[in-house]
């Protein structure tokens, strides 16, 4: 599976913050494998688990299992990459340039086809959802995307509340504490999804500051060199394992519907893959192969979980497969605790 990436913009204002709040700079270098030279240019790209390490090993350093709430508390998103900094007139404009530029600040997995940020009417008000897939594996993202969003509108509506509820899907921290103080309204742990519910009211009578023409057109051309740039580093696997990655449980990952996806032919989606020395079904193989063992071995989920999640509806075709893959059944590799 292709790696994510996360702006080194990003990556810099977490160290910054953890280094003023006490962590020593040369080991969180060290702990996250990240260099300075890493930040010399803010668009440059990090690998996102490096960003992971460099969170865990700040929060253990700084002694603060609350690092990334503070980070979206203190951090303005504005400084983080220019996907951030290009101005919008509403709230649906807003939402729709994050969703345009939302992967220069940090790619991420997606809980289905649609775009990361949504707005739906449902439970008698108005949310935004962050539909990122499997969210309790970094909690952490969301606590800051989550804290930098209210505070942000916030600073732009006042003392108003334009957030009046939050929900997340992750289970209750020891520091619920710092969740009222930043927030200041009821927040649902272990919830079905991670949402902001919205103010109507205030939304309707919330006038965004009006940008300029000439410096949002100059931010926007740039973000789209920077997009095409990020999307073209991207090969034809890449694209084909992202796409298949929320049809597998759906079973419908077949290689005419992702060609459809990527409005092209399943023979000229053939050929792309051919240049790249694989065929669709290697890299449908092999992403079942990877997920299964990440399920298996970092997730704990039961065998029989596991070959739903990766497409399997019959367990003994799973098991053939997985024999195939490792040398042993599912059961013995899990009886053995996992040989990778």
């Amino acid at each position: 599976m292709r790696e994510l990436t996360i702006a080194a913009g990003v990556v810099s204002a977490l160290m910054e913050l953890a280094v003023a709040r006490g962590a020593s700079r040369k080991t969180l270098s060290v702990r996250s494998r990240i260099d300075c030279p890493d930040f010399e240019d803010v668009d440059s790209r990090v690998p996102f688990s490096k960003y992971v390490a460099l969170m865990r090993a700040g929060q253990e350093l700084c002694n603060d299992p609350a690092l990334a709430l503070r980070f979206g508390e203190a951090v303005d998103a504005s400084e983080l990459s220019i996907s951030h900094a290009v101005g919008a007139e509403n709230i649906g404009d807003a939402c729709a340039v994050t969703n345009r530029y939302a992967s220069l600040g940090v790619e991420v997995e997606l809980d289905g086809t649609g775009d990361r940020f949504q707005l739906r009417r449902a439970e008698g008000g108005f949310w935004l959802v962050d539909a990122r897939r499997n969210p309790n594996d970094f909690p952490e993202l969301t606590e800051s995307t989550f804290a930098r969003m209210v505070c942000t509108m916030r600073g732009a509506v006042g003392d108003r509340q334009c957030v009046t509820e939050v929900h997340v899907t992750h289970t209750e921290p020891c520091y619920r504490g710092e969740y009222q103080r930043i927030f200041g309204v009821p927040v649902v742990f272990g919830s079905s999804w991670n949402a902001l519910r919205i103010d109507e009211a205030l939304l309707a009578t919330f006038q965004f500051p009006t940008p300029s023409r000439y410096v949002t057109s100059v931010l926007r051309d740039h973000a789209e060199e920077l997009l095409e740039k990020l999307e073209s580093s991207h090969s034809t696997r890449d694209r084909v394992e992202s796409l298949l990655m929320p049809l597998l449980l759906s079973g419908d990952a077949s290689m005419e519907t992702i060609a459809g996806k990527l409005c092209c032919s399943r023979q000229t989606l053939f050929r792309a893959l051919k240049v790249e020395g694989v065929t669709f079904e290697q890299v449908l193989d092999e992403l079942r192969h990877k997920l299964a063992l990440n399920y298996l071995n970092a997730k704990h989920v039961s065998v029989k979980e596991t070959a739903r999640r990766v497409g399997y509806s019959d367990p003994a075709s799973f098991s053939r497969a997985f024999k195939r893959w490792t040398g042993a059944s599912p059961r013995v590799y899990v009886a053995r605790g996992g040989l990778g």
